[in-house]
């Protein structure tokens, strides 16, 4: 019969996968899409209004720019889509900005890029679910004050999703997406449709002044206001370099595929966000990063609504039912834009440990055949964040940009060292026109890159991004640390040409006993039956009355091995048997000590904290002593056996007879060896 936590885990993330099914878990443009782009698709949703809060620092008189703003950004994200659909083919096993950075610019250049994208991706749940659950407040205004809550809740639900497998949380997240997609689109068609037939939205907010923060505007002040609005916009370009890093979860062909992808995402991405924007300006929204500064409105009562959900009410009408679908949408496509981290952390958590930079174990994939450990980890330090800086979007938003853009240069750059080396070897004439249109796109990107990643520094160093100037550096030392420790660890443990292993000279037996009970009976016997030269039991005195017992029991059992009494006047069990082990290997430095600890096997959680302390408090210390083996002899209790069968059926094993079928351990055959008989009992009394 099933336990309970087998169900319950099969329910969460379904039936275990083969690892020859790998295949099929890969993912066709169709699901591709809403798995990798649902971040950059997402950021559409606020993109525009983070500009706006920028520009309401001036003031109502500074929104003029913001159609201005706008354009750029377009432009870079069409200059970033195209680099990014160079690096797929470039390199199609994945890794994307690492590789292409570790292998033209060095392993430190990597380990930044590494270091970013680690922060951007943990940003990107933290930004991404705390904007889903802001529209959903702004929907649902009695929510407020639950963001926090909520926000948690929600990365819980995509965790558990994402355990599932990729094309399990790709096809759940495909139909949100795809409805953000029409809605977004279909909302911005009807506003063109009323704006060209005279009736013109009206948002909310239009009648609203605004209060401005900054009153002397001139020169370079507002030059870098338009800067910091431009460095906000440019959210709209995160989670690009998604499908770059996750090329090994498409399809075959596996490049292509990937490049079409990109290709779709970066022209819906356009099209979204200047309709998005061109409808907030035509519709007259004003938006405040402190609803107070918006002059008329009550912000005592009632929460600011966001920009895209004043949008929808301004073309569609206040609570209609295409309001709520597109609001619906924006709630579950913000939510599910984690998903690109979601896909993209994993993958580059397992490329980052097949290089020894990260444990080793982010590399395993679970039972649905996903990087379980990578999940997890991304989950719970996202949770942390939301905790945090409360779901803000507005703080968090200011973490954001400076991992982006650091990954976006320096994986450009090496892309460019990459087209570089591909011109110095020989190439047939068309190839070498096409590996220059390469180079001068990426390098185009390079350009373009490291200026926004300047401007994102100037701009938002104060505002919060100092912590990510922090955590990058610290993150590739880190990694740089693991790695040296991976690589040191291997050189200790590399058997040299010859490979000798010398045996050692004896083996001496230690089996300790506390009573002559079933374990440690059971003990003894596998202690003798693995014939080592000298073989005795030990036991420590901490009660007088117990170690006469003891002594008395072993005389009237004849047990044929002799007993060693550990005096130990302060009561202490560990220290004696270290001291005694000790001993041992200095008398004879070429014998090898074998420990043998009798155990219990629980089946209950609560009993492990009444039973095995001191075996483990011995067994942690024995095993830091060198020339010294600790075997554990494993006595399964009664409450063990439910697990023991479920183990059973789980690994198809059968029955038959154990060492408790067959008369336990005293019935075993005695060894024909006598010779480390010394005697019935040594040490004192």
């Amino acid at each position: 019969m099933p336990r309970l936590g087998d169900v319950s885990r099969r329910l969460l993330i379904g039936r275990k996968l083969r690892s020859d099914r790998l295949e099929q878990t890969l993912l066709s443009k169709r699901l591709a899409l809403p798995a990798f782009a649902s971040d950059p698709l997402s950021s559409i949703a606020y993109a525009t209004q983070e500009i706006l809060v920028i520009l309401s620092l001036g003031g109502v008189a500074l929104l003029y720019a913001t159609p201005w703003i706008a354009a750029v950004v377009v432009a870079l994200l069409i200059v970033v889509v195209a680099s990014y659909r160079q690096m797929v083919y470039a390199f199609p096993n994945g890794g994307g900005d690492f590789e292409a950075a570790t292998t033209h610019l060095g392993p430190a250049a990597g380990l930044v890029v590494a270091g970013a994208l680690l922060v951007d991706y943990v940003l990107v749940v933290a930004v991404s679910v705390s904007a889903g659950v802001d529209n959903l407040v702004s929907t649902f205004p009695t929510l407020d004050g639950l963001q926090v809550s909520l926000a948690a809740g929600f990365v819980v639900v995509l965790t558990a999703l994402n355990l599932r497998g990729m094309r399990s949380s790709g096809k759940a997240f495909a139909a949100p997406t795809y409805l953000f997609v029409v809605g977004i689109l279909g909302m911005v068609l009807w506003g063109g449709v009323r704006s060209a037939f005279g009736s013109r939205p009206v948002a909310e907010s239009a009648g609203y002044t605004i209060e401005p923060q900054l009153v002397d505007l001139g020169g370079i002040a507002l030059a870098l206001l338009l800067l910091r609005a431009f460095a906000a916009g440019c959210t709209a370009l995160t989670g690009v370099e998604a499908i770059a890093n996750g090329v090994p979860a498409f399809r075959k062909p596996k490049s292509r595929n990937a490049a079409n992808t990109l290709l779709v995402m970066g022209l819906l991405s356009v099209a979204m966000f200047a309709g998005v924007t061109w409808l907030a300006m035509a519709s007259g929204v004003h938006y405040a990063g402190d609803p107070c500064d918006l002059v008329g409105f009550d912000c005592a009562t009632q929460p600011q609504r966001t920009v895209i959900a004043q949008v929808a009410a301004a073309v569609f009408g206040d609570a209609t039912v295409f309001f709520f679908f597109v609001q619906t949408s924006a709630v579950l496509i913000l939510l599910l834009a984690a998903n690109t981290a979601y896909s993209g952390f994993p993958v580059l958590g397992s490329v980052l440990a097949r290089h020894s930079y990260v444990p080793r174990q982010l590399h395993n994939r679970g039972d649905r055949l996903v990087y379980s450990n990578g999940i997890l980890v991304l989950a719970g330090l996202a949770v942390l964040l939301i905790v945090a800086f409360d779901a803000s979007v507005t703080q968090l938003i200011q973490l954001y940009l400076v991992g982006v853009f650091t990954s976006f240069t320096l994986g450009q750059s090496g892309l460019v060292r990459h087209w570089n080396q591909r011109l110095a070897s020989p190439l047939r004439d068309e190839e070498r026109a096409q590996v220059q249109r390469s180079r001068l796109v990426n390098l185009v990107g390079a350009v373009f890159t490291g200026l926004v990643l300047a401007i994102v520094t100037v701009t938002k160093f104060t505002q919060g991004a100092w912590i990510v100037f922090l955590a990058i550096p610290l993150l590739a030392l880190l990694m740089r640390a693991i790695k040296m420790h991976y690589e040191a660890v291997g050189v200790e443990l590399d058997p040299g040409e010859d490979g000798d292993v010398r045996l050692p000279s004896r083996v001496h037996a230690i089996v300790l006993v506390s009573k002559a009970h079933k374990p440690a009976l059971r003990a003894l016997a596998y202690a003798r039956a693995t014939r080592p030269d000298v073989l005795e039991a030990v036991t420590v005195s901490v009660d007088l009355g117990e170690t006469r017992a003891l002594t008395d029991e072993w005389d009237r059992r004849g047990i044929p091995v002799p007993l060693k009494v550990l005096e130990s006047p302060y009561r202490e069990v560990t220290r004696p048997v270290i001291d005694y082990v000790r001993s041992m290997r200095r008398a004879s430095p070429r014998d090898v000590v074998t420990v043998y600890v009798p155990e219990y096997v629980l089946g209950r959680w609560w009993e492990q904290l009444l039973h095995n302390q001191s075996a483990r408090r011995l067994k942690t210390s024995l095993l830091l002593l060198p020339g010294v083996m600790v075997t554990s002899v494993p006595w399964q209790l009664r409450s063990s056996r439910p697990a023991v069968e479920r183990a059973q059926v789980s690994t198809g094993s059968g029955g038959g007879r154990g060492v408790e079928e067959s008369g336990g351990p005293d019935r075993l055959r005695r060894p024909r060896r006598q010779g480390n008989r010394v005697g019935r009992r040594g040490g004192p009394r």
